[in-house]
């Protein structure tokens, strides 16, 4: 025991220091501000007539806020369900989150934001940042309790990287509508989550088999996180829809899908349970009201489209 803690004394701080370092560097040679935010460029705009409520930055960063929300609270305390991990699932996932979201800037910035030359930021790339890095967090929730911090920045690495091309072959060679991230997002976090607990899968791991288990408190703390996603999840598929109709319809109907959605979920926990009382474990791990804000999306689009025609 006295090796390992040792040995994660250095790993850490070592692998820490390493990767904020390269980021720095291809922050500071790779990356500019694209023209909302950059001062220089939005001062021109003004003085020819641009008025700052013009600026994107003001339009988005509501649903941002939202997001990041949703990224650090709401996953947090969404995977506080085990007993034994209700601090490792809410301290890890701020320590991927906060790495994941600069490598899925850069990342994503190399297969869709390179401009001569250069990775231009603004709110629209960090609410991207913020999208990948959910992808993480949804498999993390696969790994919880059986990966050490250093294995889950190596995780990091690798799966954003891998997001990033997924979602520039979904998005940009095969011209797929994926809005909300059903398929780049929900889909390629849950399958990869899968691939990486069978690469680290040995035969010895079923001797812990008894602390997959929740109590009172850390089902308490989870239905927080996953109240967190659910009030913010209209504002997680409207994001980055084009301002206007697509951007208001795809918000009132997440909405009100999320609420039709957990009457049904409260009910078929009712049917499930021997006992017909509501069993709130079941609401947990169901989560059909979330699963409901997943599936919207994509067809929210279409339905605007319907409505316009």
């Amino acid at each position: 025991m006295a090796a390992t803690v040792t040995n994660l004394r250095l790993k850490l701080p070592v692998a820490c220091i390493i990767l904020e370092v390269i980021i720095i560097i291809l922050f500071g040679t790779l990356v500019q501000y694209d023209s909302d935010v950059d001062a220089k460029q939005w001062h021109k705009k003004i003085n020819n007539g641009t008025s700052n409520y013009d600026n994107e930055f003001y339009y988005r960063y509501p649903s941002f806020q939202d997001v990041h929300v949703m990224i650090f609270i709401g996953f947090g305390f969404l995977m506080t369900f085990l007993q034994r991990y209700g601090f490792s699932s809410v301290g890890f996932n701020f320590l991927i989150a906060a790495f994941s979201l600069q490598w899925a800037t850069l990342m994503q910035g190399f297969f869709h934001g390179m401009h001569g030359g250069k990775i231009h930021i603004g709110i629209e790339s960090m609410i991207n940042a913020d999208f990948c890095t959910g992808a993480v967090l949804i498999s993390f929730g696969a790994v919880l309790g059986k990966t050490s911090p250093v294995q889950l920045l190596v995780m990091a690495v690798i799966e954003v990287t891998l997001f990033s091309i997924n979602e520039y072959v979904v998005l940009s060679v095969l011209e797929a509508k994926d809005a909300g991230g059903s398929m780049t997002i929900h889909t390629f976090g849950a399958y990869f989550g899968l691939m990486v607990t069978r690469v680290l899968y040995r035969p010895n791991l079923d001797k812990s088999q008894h602390k997959n288990c929740s109590v009172y408190n850390s089902d308490l703390f989870a239905m927080i996180g996953t109240i967190f996603l659910w009030m913010f999840w209209p504002s997680f598929n409207s994001a980055v829809t084009a301002h206007g109709d697509d951007q208001h319809r795809t918000a009132m109907n997440t909405y009100y899908s999320l609420a039709a959605c957990t009457l049904a979920t409260y009910g078929l926990s009712s049917v499930v349970a021997h006992d017909g009382k509501l069993d709130m474990v079941i609401i947990l791990y169901l989560r059909t009201e979330l699963n409901c804000g997943v599936l919207y999306k994509p067809l929210s689009k279409k339905v605007t489209r319907l409505c316009k025609m």
